[in-house]
């Protein structure tokens, strides 16, 4: 995933611009970067690694560098950015978010039609975002060049570019990740999450819609390009990835997993008796409030995550070593779990392997019984919009892994769509393999037309291709 953030101020930017993308610092894994047209008249920028760093303290002291009324940051999952470009277009500064699933067929496209180079990052791979913008390049203006990156893209692509007058802001095709627009004396603020801006003193002013491209500057907006009809915002964002204060489509996250909670709760009515219901930190913790709330049973918290000096748990590319942290930042509470029988809620079982570790963990330290609701439905597909999970392969999922021990390696769309349906006796028996398999006492997933009711908005405009193989 990633967030991006911009100003366009009538009064130095560069505090806003930073806090704001620091807000944005759940959502990313591997690099930060700020960029501003300075007083000076030229375009400066920022990057560093944030793998085992807070954004903050990685950028404290470029501040001083980075004055300037107009700015655009990130925080980026794999690619350094913002970057910055002199075309034909003239100079100016493009951050994203995305990924662009026919990116080499793109490359491949560019080099014969007009012998472009790209530079080459660590690995091997090509910044997706310099992609962007030779294709971006290929037009007259940047308006019509972010058209024809919507246009010719698969996956899905958000972005700001930033040039010395003002933001150009675009949101993917389908609308599969948020951009909205806030706005204060004197300024306005475009941000993946909402939140970001609140305690900077914006306040909501705008969401743009699938595809809508606007242009801002410190005296307001233009829409450019109207909203489409058609909207896949990804649901994901809701059950893990958005922040508890962020809201999209006017949907509240925290408030939405609340329901999630609750839906979980009407579904295990009288089939379960837990003495307490607790959430994995810190994703799950919601969810499980919700479940409490609904069903009466206390809400506890057994283990504590130790997080002043551990990185997030997904962190380091080494499944091992994210198996390991994940692990060591697990505190037990002795009291809260000796004895009991515990309800623990997940945002998502992808692997499995973090969630039987914990439940080892809970029986290890005295737990009766371990009961398992994941916040979400099974994940058999793996996502090819916005790259969610660091899985290399659908058969890192243990739901895949499952299926091709009782089907074989060739399995057909339609025996996947039956292990999709709850209501299918292929689905119980895979629910209950992953049971057996990862150690829990019992386990319900969350049912997606639940999920869907726990969102509240029209389930058509919501992404479920994760969880069904639906486009």
């Amino acid at each position: 995933m990633g967030g991006v953030f911009g100003v366009a101020s009538k009064e130095d930017c560069t505090l806003d611009l930073f806090f704001g993308v620091d807000y944005h610092s759940h959502l990313g894994t591997s690099r930060g970067g700020l960029a501003v047209y300075s007083n000076e008249g030229r375009f400066e920028h920022s990057i560093h690694n944030i793998k085992n760093s807070p954004f903050r303290t990685k950028f404290e002291n470029d501040l001083d560098e980075l004055r300037g009324k107009i700015g655009i940051g990130c925080i980026s999952d794999y690619e350094p950015q913002p970057l910055l470009v002199n075309s034909h277009l003239g100079s100016f500064a493009i951050t994203t978010v995305g990924i662009v699933t026919n990116k080499d067929e793109l490359i491949k496209e560019v080099r014969e039609n007009s012998g472009t180079h790209f530079l080459e990052m660590s690995g091997g791979e090509i910044n997706q975002t310099e992609l962007i913008v030779t294709l971006i390049d290929q037009k007259d203006t940047i308006f019509e060049g972010i058209k024809y990156v919507q246009e010719k893209i698969q996956g899905s692509m958000t972005m700001l570019i930033m040039t010395k007058d003002g933001i150009y802001g675009a949101r993917d095709k389908l609308g599969r990740t948020p951009l909205q627009i806030g706005h204060k004396d004197g300024a306005y603020c475009i941000s993946f999450e909402n939140f970001a801006y609140v305690n900077l003193g914006y306040k909501d002013c705008h969401e743009l819609g699938p595809a809508e491209i606007v242009y801002m500057n410190a005296d307001g907006y233009e829409i450019l390009q109207q909203p489409g009809k058609k909207m896949k915002i990804c649901t994901f964002l809701w059950i893990y990835y958005g922040y508890p204060t962020a809201s999209y489509e006017g949907v509240n996250v925290e408030t939405m997993r609340y329901n999630c909670g609750k839906y979980l709760a009407m579904r295990d009515k009288d089939s379960v008796h837990p003495d307490c219901v607790a959430g994995v930190p810190d994703s799950g913790t919601a969810h499980a409030v919700g479940y409490a709330n609904e069903s009466g049973i206390p809400f506890t918290r057994p283990f504590i995550k130790y997080t002043p000096t551990w990185p997030r748990s997904f962190m380091p590319t080494n499944q091992e070593q994210r198996n390991l942290i994940a692990h060591m930042k697990l505190i037990p509470v002795q009291p809260l779990i000796k004895g009991k029988k515990i309800l623990l809620i997940d945002d998502s079982i992808v692997r499995g392997t973090q969630l039987r570790e914990t439940t080892d963990f809970l029986y290890e330290s005295g737990a009766e019984e371990v009961h398992i609701r994941p916040a979400c439905p099974p994940l058999v597909f793996g996502c090819k919009y916005l790259n969610f999970s660091r899985s290399k392969s659908e058969m890192d999922l243990i739901t895949r892994r499952i299926i091709e021990q009782f089907e074989g390696k060739d399995v057909s769309m339609e025996t996947l769509q039956e292990y999709c349906d709850p209501d299918n006796p292929k689905y119980e028996k895979m629910v209950e393999q992953i049971r057996k398999q990862l150690h829990f006492t019992t386990l319900r997933f969350h049912r997606l037309d639940d999920m869907l009711a726990s969102v509240g908005i029209n389930p058509e405009n919501c992404c479920t291709y994760c969880w069904n193989g639906k486009e």
